[in-house]
């Protein structure tokens, strides 16, 4: 059974940091790409960013690169998102998730979710 739990969630001004992490159990965790998605209100979910599995590609939505940094540790079964500059645009409901084979690079890439981690921007 997959389990996907996000933390680090919060209220940050524009222009501040957080970093988001995502613990996962299930089987073996290096052998999967993990991913962040979000979801702000009243749009559609989407893809933000993927790491493949030895941590050696990761990918990127054009609106965070530069700004977002994903990472993982295979050895704590934990994937990381660390978010700078912030914007008010970046409000949105954070979600980990793991994809379904090679492939990070595409909301339909992946298959398990976490409940989600809410990210406000705010002055």
């Amino acid at each position: 059974q997959v389990q996907l739990v996000e933390s680090g969630g919060g209220l940050v001004q524009p222009g501040g940091s957080l970093r988001l992490s995502c613990a996962y159990s299930g089987r073996t965790f290096s052998s999967y790409a993990m991913g962040w998605c979000r979801q702000a209100p009243g749009k559609e979910r989407e893809f933000v960013a993927g790491i493949g599995g030895n941590g050696g590609f990761t990918s990127y939505v054009d609106s965070v690169k530069g700004r977002f940094i994903i990472s993982r540790d295979n050895a704590k079964n934990t994937v990381y998102l660390q978010m700078n500059s912030l914007k008010f645009e970046d409000t949105a409901v954070y979600y980990c998730a793991r994809a379904r084979g090679l492939s990070f690079t595409r909301l339909n890439d992946y298959n398990y979710w976490g409940q989600g981690t809410q990210v406000t921007v705010s002055s």
